[in-house]
């Protein structure tokens, strides 16, 4: 029989429980994250380049998912003493929408990432009564009110398949860029099939009850934002719209809110009506990088907020489809045409000198070195207030006429094909999203009018490339930003010239010049970088790369690499006929023929390919059409002559002579080709200096060491090298498959016993990259407590340095082992089995280590 007191107080939590049931029943909490980057990518090559104002990551899309997609997928939420006793998925509690084209890269370079965000979306079914917190996207972010009706169609269109390709349902809702918006866009929505969109409340104009004939005017302030509100529009279609709370989200935007979980969930919760005798919704709506890349670490303000909230029942958390289902909406609103929520001027901000601006630059120091030390002035803060954005309107112009030329072509050549050339465009998205043969094949089966030819397809292909182009070039960011020269606008002229290039290959019409001059019509805020013509000559036409220079670029690297380069290019397939490789003194050659084929076109060449390295960063080649094996044998025979005479200037007349139109040097690699070559050669020369430096460590060790033990100085000339020999020893243990804790405890040593400096920088990185390999042996066979030894001995090793590892993977496998084995494991060492009493002391230890919680721990959040 329970005692008086645990009956009376089991009473008393069951009031306080029906109590706070009435209390916050009709509270509820929808945080929405629009997760997006620009496409970045080359568009003669499908990937993206390294952009140096991204470091020390490749390019901002990696950097971006290092700092915000990747910390939302595995969130910290912390106990005492700021360890770890709880790791989770955010977006599963959490209204999202990811831009396809980053889902598409995120698809590509990090799947762990990319499969969290959809494993999200199917937990949120769960727990959102059948609706998920994943919506749509319109494909890659141009501002609707700006696009013709057929480009907001495809749009859509595309959105939506990218959707129900990635997440296997279809989307409730879709987010407008920008929140750009008009009653055109919303019909095409609901035209759709999509229930609801979000917006900002300034964007409502009027609103009245569903069936009352009276509108009543509101302002973003008298607005109420915790219901929703349909829309009627001209069609008779409808559509239901979401409201966000303005105030907090600018607060979560550009405040200092998500500096503290507990502040953010009192903001959050304050904000439902004192008095409440109807269902409202808190809804907040912000750009998802605001979650770890422009406020670092506010992943876990969130995480901590939502678990708060849960956990106290302070609110349910919601998505916007489960609310709508629950609670439709009552009132009707009409919208603000021609507005968005980043703009104060409507859409302005995309095609003229509003004033709106971002008050920063990054600009083409990505593709230009030279230039980095020209704007490192006219880029301080004072001088960019003094810019102007009077360039956007000439950009849009040349734009918008360059869509109206390209749609004219497009009509006209896809004529003789289809029945309706943009139904096509529309269909075309499957193939941007899941492009094999088979594809191919299957879409010219069911659209054509007739069975094309090969040569047939690949000008179709072309055509379509060139409108999905078209599109790319209205993408909202090249018009953003403070100059004509940041790398978005870069972006979006080189996908405009891109379909320029596309259009005059398939009809043989140039539409470069006239697109020049109206770019010349709009002028850098930096008179050294002249005007729009300007730029797009210097760094869009530089960057073409068309299948000559691919060519070039494949007998590069495999020149550097002695064999033909395996190296995967994500927009050709390559198939190398005929490979040969010499070297004699410092001369390298290699030369063979190979066909390159454009997986989205399928255009293809068959070309022989030749270079020539000099020493250091001397090379030449050249690329030219494969005709006959006669003619390639004769020029194969008559350059490997000389090569073998060592006669350095036949060669060269040889290449110039039978590679005259299409010679090239290291110049013309891409930039990561470059890097990749430099970098090749520099470890060559790096693996001569690092044999030397052994050397002298090895004679010299022990004599520098009793040196420095009898207090008599040293010669820099042997402390550098062994100093540096021994460094690198340290990461060679490191770095080996096995780790060896005794070798690297020798080499510690005699780094202490010579008063030698570990390089903290280095070891950092290749101690968690060590660590990192132990756990996921570890994670493979979680029962063998040698490892969990061993990483532990090897933090022991390191624990006398102040070392910056980036350990964050690691704790996430320790929590996925610790939640499958550690009540396992308790079990059986409660029995009393020795070796689990081990393996749970020494796995505690290794959470100390890393700074989480044991699985069967109990601790309070802090």
């Amino acid at each position: 029989m329970p005692s008086k007191h645990a009956t009376f107080y089991k009473k008393v939590s069951l009031l306080n429980q029906e109590h706070f049931k009435v209390i916050h029943i009709n509270h509820y909490i929808c945080i929405h994250g629009h997760f997006y980057q620009p496409p970045r990518e080359n568009p003669w090559l499908e990937e993206i380049e390294i952009e140096k104002s991204a470091f020390p990551f490749h390019d901002w899309n990696e950097r971006v998912t290092n700092e915000c997609y990747a910390p939302n997928a595995a969130s910290r939420i912390l106990g005492s003493g700021r360890r770890i006793i709880d790791i989770v998925n955010n977006y599963s509690k959490i209204s999202f929408n990811f831009g396809p084209t980053l889902l598409l890269w995120l698809e590509k370079h990090n799947q762990e990432v990319y499969l969290a965000i959809l494993q999200a979306d199917k937990e949120s079914l769960q727990t959102f009564s059948g609706h998920g917190s994943a919506i749509a996207q319109v494909y890659n972010h141009l501002i609707m009110p700006l696009a013709n009706e057929r480009d907001k169609k495809t749009e859509i269109i595309w959105g939506i398949k990218d959707f129900v390709y990635r997440f296997g349902r279809m989307p409730e809702g879709m987010w407008l860029s920008e929140t750009a918006v008009d009653n055109e866009t919303l019909d095409l929505l609901a035209m759709q099939g999509i229930k609801f969109t979000i917006l900002a409340p300034h964007q409502a104009k009027r609103i009245r009850r569903i069936g009352e004939d009276t509108w009543t005017d509101i302002t973003k302030e008298t607005l109420n934002t915790g219901r929703p509100y349909q829309c009627v529009l001209p069609s008779g279609r409808t559509i239901a719209i979401f409201f966000y709370e303005h105030s907090i989200a600018s607060e979560v935007a550009f405040g200092n809110l998500l500096e503290n979980g507990d502040r953010f969930t009192d903001r959050l919760i304050n904000a439902f009506p004192k008095e409440l005798d109807e269902p409202h919704l808190v809804s907040v709506a912000t750009d998802g990088e605001t979650f770890g890349h422009h406020h670092r670490f506010a992943d876990m303000a969130l995480a901590y907020a939502l678990h708060e909230i849960e956990s106290k029942k302070l609110a349910r958390i919601t998505v916007y489809g489960e609310y709508m289902e629950k609670y439709p909406p009552k009132y009707e609103v009409a919208i603000a045409e021609n507005t968005s929520w980043s703009c104060a001027h409507g859409v302005k901000r995309w095609e003229d000198n509003c004033g709106c601006r971002a008050m920063y630059a990054c600009l083409i120091s990505d593709t230009s070195v030279s230039y980095s030390a020209s704007f490192t002035t006219a880029t301080s803060p004072n001088n960019i207030k003094l810019w102007n954005q009077k360039w956007r309107r000439p950009v849009r112009d040349a734009i918008s006429w360059l869509t109206g030329e390209l749609a004219i072509l497009f009509e006209r050549e896809m004529e003789v094909f289809f029945h309706d050339p943009w139904e096509i465009r529309d269909a075309y998205g499957d193939l941007i999203i899941h492009r094999t043969k088979e594809e191919i094949s299957w879409f010219f089966s069911s659209y054509a009018k007739r069975t094309p030819t090969t040569a047939e397809i690949t000008r179709c292909l072309k055509l379509l490339e060139m409108q999905k182009s078209a599109l790319f070039m209205q993408t909202s960011c090249g018009w953003f930003f403070d100059d004509l020269a940041g790398i978005e606008t870069i972006q979006i002229l080189m996908y405009a010239c891109r379909a320029i290039q596309l259009a005059k290959d398939v009809t043989k019409i140039d539409l470069e010049p006239d697109f020049i001059r109206y770019l010349e019509n709009a002028s850098s805020n930096l008179a050294n970088l002249g005007n729009g013509g300007d730029i797009y000559k210097k760094y869009v036409k530089t960057a073409i790369f068309d299948i000559n220079r691919l060519a070039f670029q494949f007998a590069i690297t495999s020149l550097i690499e002695g064999r033909p380069d395996e190296s995967p290019v994500k927009l050709y397939e390559i198939i190398c006929k005929s490979f040969e490789f010499a070297e004699t003194g410092s001369l390298k050659l290699t030369m063979g023929h190979a066909l390159f084929r454009s997986k989205s076109t399928l255009n293809e060449s068959t070309l022989i390919f030749i270079a020539l390295h000099m020493g250091d960063h001397n090379f030449v080649g050249g690329v030219r059409t494969y005709t006959t094996e006669k003619e390639f044998e004769e020029i194969k025979k008559n350059i490997w002559t000389a090569f073998k005479k060592s006669d350095l200037p036949g060669m060269i007349l040889s290449i110039d002579k039978h590679f005259d139109v299409h010679s090239y040097s290291l110049w013309h690699l891409f930039p990561d080709g470059k890097q990749k070559v430099i970098y090749s050669i520099l470890n060559d020369a790096l693996q001569d200096i690092e044999y030397a430096y052994s050397q002298i460590c090895r004679r010299h060790f022990p004599f520098v060491t009793a040196m420095k033990e009898l207090k008599i100085p040293t010669i820099e000339a042997f402390d550098f090298p062994i100093q540096y020999s021994l460094n690198r020893q340290l990461i060679s243990c490191l770095d080996e498959k096995y780790i060896d804790i005794d070798k690297i405890q020798r080499i510690l040593d005699d780094m202490n016993r010579g008063n030698y400096l570990p390089d903290l920088k280095l070891l950092s990185v290749h101690s968690a990259k060590a660590i990192t390999r132990l756990l996921n042996m570890i994670e493979r066979y979680p029962q063998s407590v040698e490892q969990i030894i061993k990483v532990n001995q090897l933090f022991r090793l390191l624990s006398d340095f102040s070392l910056q590892m980036d350990l964050w993977s690691c704790q996430n496998t320790y929590y996925r082992i610790g939640k499958k084995m550690c009540s396992k494991m308790k079990d059986v060492m409660m029995a009393g089995d020795e070796p689990a009493l081990t393996w749970m002391h020494e796995y505690s230890m290794l959470g100390d280590y890393l700074g989480v919680r044991c699985y069967t721990e109990s601790e309070s959040v802090a």
